[in-house]
Parts: structure tokens; sequence; C-alpha cells
């Protein structure tokens, strides 16, 4: 039987976009995406804590929906917390050490509870146990490794049966599931009494009053959803790293496919999904190598980060208009995905969520996008042409990164920022013009853009960070902006064919290498208010031969000019 640990569900949450506020005195992780906050780690905090169900950061209001995991643990004065009817999960880890924990005045019956949240519960619980009507939430792995338990009934105002709940409950024989819980975690039976109870699975499937909660890694290729009580919902990770299933039909009552409930199916092929359905969890159908069809319906609203990911033979999606945010590394390395669709009004493209997709053709980008994330298209080496919307105000790091194929771009006015590696290894790009707006291009901005021959620097740009254009052989002119203060390291180096080099402005330093190995460039007029010369800074510049120094130079780098034309010691001499 299997077991697929919730640390992959850590992993994803880990490596989505996230933010930090402190808020009266209480450290958050924000969802910036969501407008959702997770009490984060908070150690010092005592006496009585009441957790804001809201917010405020900046503009923004945030909805305080989980706390996190190990959020207390250790603060052995905490005496009292209020939870808000906001939160929708807590992690029993939350708690560990604390003055809660320790208080066996708290403890009902063998069950810690708190402001009707089920925290943990103890050897003293009964064998056979109701849980009071009073609890609305129970905490992740609750009752994880009671040893005790033997029945459980769950009341019929609980909505979700989070991870972990039941792991390791050796004597759990019978879990009443009432029809309000419409979500089921992972592994939430996994080393219990039921779970290793081999007359509970029928035909690899393991159900509980009609919530499929897993299935065994080996099976029938193909699985049916039939039983004496028809399934209403699948637990997340239901179906992770199974072998055998090639193809599944999922039930029109299905809403939602929960995190990771595919994960790693190895020979799942097709998945048709039902038209009802609404959300797609995190990682849903990761690492599901050989899945070509799993094609979503108009009706789904939401779909979380990494669901596609490494689905290398899936060839096309469709997005529904609903659908407004794609989420870190949704599709990453989908390989063999053609055709894309994007709704209308998307307004978000996460991390890396087109990444790796070498044959992903052009996608026309909605003018309603607002955000493109950290290499959101590198390596999508089949991209010809991209029109960025209006509303984009900042390319981000490594956003078409390797894009090899990419030969124009249209960026719009009101753009900022060109951050790192931006367009880096973008062999075909010829030309960029760069709104008036722009600040600052990042490191390796246009780097290794080989066929790139004339780059507009608008007078605007204040930063153009360390090897920004180096390896740019074709780049013709180079015409430093008015206002230019910082250019880094290496800023030009290799730029083999640049004849013209102007110098404007506040620029003062030229720094280390900036300009070495521009084999083509002759002359070079370095007036005030230039006041330091870099190491190396034209360093193998072959044909280099005229040199105006500054009257204000302050320092002459090492091997600034060496093997160049110029007259070193003439030169040394004036200055």
């Amino acid at each position: 039987m299997k077991k697929i640990t919730f640390l992959l569900l850590l992993v994803a949450s880990a490596l989505c976009a996230q933010e930090t506020a402190l808020y009266n005195d209480l450290k958050f992780n924000l969802d910036p995406i969501h407008k959702t906050a997770e009490v984060a780690q908070n150690y010092l905090v005592s006496g009585e804590l009441a957790i804001p169900s809201t917010i405020q950061v900046g503009q923004d209001t945030y909805l305080v929906t989980e706390i996190g995991d190990k959020a207390f643990k250790g603060a052995k004065h905490l005496e009292a917390v209020t939870i808000p009817s906001s939160v929708t999960r807590v992690y029993r880890s939350a708690f560990d050490g604390t003055g809660l924990m320790a208080n066996k005045e708290l403890w009902q019956d063998g069950a810690l509870i708190v402001d009707s949240v089920l925290i943990a519960t103890n050897k003293s619980i009964k064998s056979k146990y109701i849980i009071p009507a009073n609890v609305r939430l129970m905490a992740c792995g609750a009752f994880e490794n009671n040893k005790t338990v033997a029945r459980v009934e769950i009341p019929a105002n609980i909505n979700k049966i989070d991870h972990f709940m039941f792991m390791g409950c050796k004597n759990l024989e019978r879990l009443m599931i009432p029809a309000s819980v419409q979500w089921i975690g992972q592994d939430i039976l996994t080393g219990s009494g039921i779970y290793t109870n081999d007359k509970k699975w029928r035909k690899g499937a393991l159900v509980v009053d009609g919530c499929l909660i897993a299935m065994q890694p080996k099976g029938p290729a193909k699985y049916e959803f039939k039983s004496k009580v028809p399934i209403r919902l699948i637990a997340a990770g239901a179906f992770a790293g199974n072998k055998t299933i090639g193809k599944l039909v999922i039930p029109s009552i299905i809403t939602e496919i929960a995190d990771a409930t595919f994960y790693g199916c190895e020979a799942l092929q097709e998945v048709v999904l039902p038209a009802g359905l609404t959300k797609v969890g995190r990682m849903a159908f990761a690492e599901c190598g050989k899945l070509k069809v799993a094609t979503l319906p108009e009706s789904v609203t939401e779909i979380g980060a990494r669901c596609f990911y490494n689905c290398g033979n899936l060839q096309s999606q469709t997005l529904g208009n609903q659908i407004t945010a794609i989420p870190t590394a949704c599709f990453f390395n989908c390989r063999s995905l053609q055709k894309m669709s994007l709704p209308t009004g998307l307004q978000m493209i996460g991390d890396g969520a087109f990444a790796g997709c070498g044959n992903l053709e052009d996608v026309v980008l909605p003018e309603s996008l607002k955000t493109i994330g950290e290499q959101a298209f590198a390596g999508c080496i089949k991209f010809i042409e991209m029109r960025l919307p209006m509303q984009i105000a900042e390319i981000k790091k490594g956003t078409f990164q390797d894009c090899r194929q990419l030969y124009k771009v249209s960026l719009p006015e009101g753009l900022y920022g060109i951050q790192d590696e931006a367009f880096m290894n973008c062999l075909l790009l010829e030309k960029i013009n760069i709104p008036t707006t722009t600040y600052r291009l990042g490191k390796r901005a246009f780097a290794n853009c080989q066929k790139l021959e004339k780059v507009d620097l608008v007078d605007q740009i204040h930063i153009i960070e360390q090897e920004a254009f180096r390896d740019c052989k074709m780049l013709l002119e180079i015409k430093l902006p008015e206002e230019l203060e910082t250019l880094g390291a290496d800023a030009f180096r290799h730029c083999l064919n640049v004849r013209k080099l102007e110098f404007n402005g506040k620029l003062k330093e030229i720094p280390a290498r900036a300009f070495m190995e521009c084999k083509a460039l002759e002359e070079i007029s370095l007036e005030p208010p230039i006041e330091i010369l870099g190491d190396e800074a034209f360093l193998d510049c072959a044909r280099l031969k005229t040199v105006n120094l500054s009257t204000d130079l302050e320092y002459f780098g090492k091997n600034a000019f060496k093997n160049t034309r110029v007259d070193i010691k003439a030169l040394m001499e004036d200055y």
C-alpha cells in the first residue's frame, strides 16, 4: 500500500511566491494572489492571544485562514487563544510545547479543544469517541498515532477532514463521515486499523461512507467509480503513486480535484473531468509523465500551483474564462504542450508557469494581465513574437530566458524595470525598444542575445547592472543614457561589433571589464564627470587607438587598456 507524505504539499507551498508581514506583534505569511494570511512562527507570545480574522498590509486586506506549522511551538506562557471563524486550517504542531497543551484543565475526555477547534487527543480518550457538536474544525493530525480510539463519529457541522487526521491509529476500526464533509486531506487513515484491514479494500480502493480515501499502487488499469454507496468525493493524494491506472472517468458529482490527487500516476494517460468541476488543487496531476488528456471544463475557477508539473506528454489545455490566475509552475516542463488559449480576464501568470514548454507556440497575452512571474516562459523555444499588455509594470527575473527563437518583443509604456536575465539567451532577438519609463536593466538582462543589433537606451535609465549586454556580439552602437548613474561590471563585455560608444550625463565610474573585448571599438572620449576607470575596463579592445581622458579622473584601473593600440605610456603621462 502507498504512502505519499505531506512533505510534497509543504514543498509546493514553500516554493510559491510568499511574503511576510508583522501585524499587532504577530508574524504572518501572506498569499498575495488569494489575499489570505497564515499565522507564522511566533515563539514569544504569552498570556491570552486573540488572532484577528483580517489584517491590513498597506492598501490590501488579507483574510486569516491558517495557523501554520509550529506557529506557537515552545510558547510556554501561552494560556489562551481565540481563533476566528475565518481560520479553516490549524496544524496540531502549532501548539506543541505551549501552555495550552500543558494545561490539564483544558483537556476534555482526552481531547484538547480550544475555541471550538479540536487541537489534539491523548490516550485517555474513549475508544468510541463522538466528537462534540460544538467542534467546528479539527487540526491536521489531531488523532495521529492515538492507540486508544477504535471508533470515531464526526458531527454534521464539520465540513473537512484535514491531513493526517487518523494516521497511525492502529486500533481504529470505524470512522463515520457525515455528508457535511466536502474535503478530505492526505493520508488521513494511513497506518490505521481501517487502512491495514484488507477486508476494507475493494478493487484496490479504500472507500469510507462514499469517500474514496486511497488507492493501492497496483491494481486495475481502468478503475470504475462503482460501489454500494456512490463515491461523492476523492481525498487529497488518493491515487498518488498508482502505477497501473491508465484512464479514469471522474463522476459528475465531484466538484473538486484535491491536492496531489493523481501525483505521480506513471501509467495515467487520460482523465475525463466532470462538467461541474470548479477547482483543481496543487500538484493534482504533477509528475504524470504519460498524461495526454485532462481537459479542464469551463466551470473551473481555480487551479493550484504545479497542477500539471512535469506532464511531459500533455499536448493541449483549455483554461476557462473564470480563471484569473495561472499559479507557480502550473505547466512546468510540459514539453509536448503546443496550444494554450489564455482566459480573457487573466490577471496573473505565476513563477515558472510555462517554463520548459519547448513546443508551446506563441501565446496571446490578454490586456487584463497585470503580473508575469519569474521564469514564467523560460525555455519556450518556439516563441517568435511577444507583445506585453499595458498593465505590465515589470519584466521579472528570467521571464523570457532561453526563448531562443524570439526575435520581436513589444514592451508597454509604463514599464519601469527589466530584471535579471529577463531576455538572456534570446539568440534571435534583433531589436528592443525600451520604454521611456524604464528605470533599471538587471543583471544579464540581455546577455548572449547574439543577434541584437540595436538598443535604444532611453535617458531615464538610471541603472544598468553587471553583464546586462554581455556577449551581444552584433550590437553596433552604445549610447549611454543621460540619467545613468550606475553601470555594472562586464556590462558590455564581448560586444564584438560595437564601433561607436558615447558617454553622457551623470556616470562617474566605468566599472571593471565593462567594455572588455569590444574588438571593433576604435575611439572613446572619457569626459567629466567620469572619475573612476575600472580594472580591465577596455582590456582586449584590439582596435582601440584614441582615448581622451577626463580631467576629473581619480583612479586609473589596472590593465584598463591592455592589448589595445592605445599608447599607454603617453596616456599615463597626460594623466
